[in-house]
């Protein structure tokens, strides 16, 4: 059910881009995974978390909305308790997406936007990064629903780092 908060931040939010800012692509403790006999025994565990949201002001007066999303992917042998040792692959990002601020709109509403909506529009790009990363990283093939939503979306809102910057 969508909340009159989250209506009026759709009503009020216009996409402008999504993009990648960070990126970790990794195989951990000498793992490679061209030499593993049993690939089909890693656990496969994912991450989506969103991090924080802020509201810019650009050079000819517009408004952005930010959001920060941090996606992750790891593969880990569940039969090891040895903590960051039983990790063997990684693969970590943050996007960002943009938002144009069409008309006022407030601060919950914002935050319920951020944490229940804006993943829809970062979800297809992480779905091709970790799809291309595991392929090129000889990883085994993850296939990912079409939507997910963020870890954090029914925490306590307050909970959002918020930014407030002038740059643009």
């Amino acid at each position: 059910m969508i909340t009159k908060a989250l209506q009026d931040a759709i009503e009020s939010l216009k996409i402008l881009d999504v993009y990648l800012i960070e990126l970790i692509s990794e195989h951990k403790n000498s793992f490679n995974p061209k030499d593993a006999d049993d690939l089909d025994k890693l656990e496969f565990q994912h991450m989506h978390v969103v991090e924080k949201s802020s509201v810019l002001e650009t050079g000819n007066g517009e408004l952005l909305l930010r959001v920060y999303t941090r996606l992750g992917a790891r593969w880990i042998d569940a039969e090891t308790d040895d903590g960051d040792a039983s990790i063997k692959s990684i693969i970590e990002s943050q996007f960002i997406s943009e938002y144009k601020i069409t008309s006022p709109i407030e601060q919950e509403s914002i935050d319920e936007f951020c944490l229940k909506n804006s993943s829809f529009h970062v979800w297809p790009y992480w779905r091709e990064l970790l799809n291309s990363q595991t392929c090129r990283m000889h990883l085994p093939r993850v296939t990912l629903e079409t939507v997910q939503f963020a870890q954090n979306r029914d925490i306590d809102k307050s909970h959002i780092e918020r930014l407030q910057t002038d740059d643009g």
